[in-house]
């Protein structure tokens, strides 16, 4: 049954980082993921500080919070500032991350607070954790729980957006021309990134995530050139890579979040050696 539940919110947790993956890979934003699991750390600590407690939905607000406040530094550096987008990232999620680290070792010096131990939590350690009803009953583990409901609010969110999102993706003007906030778009969507790698993070831990949130989507924006297809395609490769990370971690008797990642990674590079090899047919003929 553990794993079971392994398996079970993984999949969950790829086809939620998937779907809102695709949009990032179209936005030229694939490292958002990455810049947010640095720059949560002022938030863990501020939430400290502000609480003084160290339970894991106190840090998670904080780091949430601070993951919406790195999106918006992101859009203003870029918009207002004329900075590239990889710049933008890079110049944020570094300095939010240095001020973590200086919030620690000024405020929290005699305490052990450390976002390793916070927010980046192991896959492996999922069915240790469930809900049990008042009468004793087990319903499964909390993370899936809270990845499934997570999982819901975006394709909840995707299916009543999906036009929106869509021409602010591809066209940004045309979409201002036609009378679209893109801004309202941006911001929403990058909410939806920022509560889910958050939400992840605790559950699968950081380098799953990022790897869940880039490979699949990359891997099936090699395979198609329609969106719809696309989204479909990254679910499927985010339930593929979560059954197979876990049974390759069983063989090599190794972590399985890194397991999925390297199983993640294969995927891609067979997408990409099939495409170069039919590139080579239609040249040849």
């Amino acid at each position: 049954m553990a794993a079971f539940y392994i398996i079970l919110t993984a999949s969950v947790i790829a086809v939620s980082c998937g779907l809102l993956g695709c949009y990032l890979i179209l936005r030229k934003m694939a490292m958002v993921g990455d810049a947010i699991s640095h720059a949560v750390l002022p938030g863990i600590v501020i939430a400290f500080l502000i609480s003084g407690s160290r339970g894991n939905f106190v840090m998670l607000a904080g780091a949430a919070a601070i993951g919406v406040l790195t999106t918006i530094l992101i859009e203003i550096l870029h918009k207002k500032a004329n900075l590239q987008e990889d710049a933008s990232i890079g110049v944020t999620f570094t300095s939010l991350f240095a001020f973590g680290v200086i919030l620690i070792s000024s405020f929290t010096g005699q305490v052990d607070l450390d976002q390793e131990c916070v927010l980046y939590g192991e896959i492996a350690y999922v069915p240790l954790d469930p809900i049990l009803l008042g009468n004793g009953t087990n319903i499964g583990p909390r993370a899936l729980w809270i990845s499934g409901t997570v999982l819901l609010i975006i394709i909840i969110a995707l299916v009543k957006g999906y036009k929106g999102l869509a021409l602010t993706t591809f066209n940004a003007d045309y979409a201002k021309a036609l009378g679209i906030s893109t801004a309202f778009w941006h911001f929403g969507f990058m909410g939806l990134v920022s509560l889910t790698t958050v939400v992840s993070f605790e559950s699968v831990g950081a380098i799953l995530v990022v790897a869940l949130l880039i490979a699949p989507p990359a891997t099936a924006y090699l395979l198609t050139e329609s969106l719809k297809k696309m989204l479909w395609l990254t679910a499927l490769l985010g339930i593929l890579t979560a059954v197979g990370g876990y049974y390759l971690a069983l063989v090599l008797d190794g972590s399985i979040a890194g397991a999925m990642a390297t199983f993640a990674g294969v995927l891609f590079a067979g997408a990409w050696g099939w495409g170069r090899l039919n590139k080579r047919k239609a040249s040849l003929t």
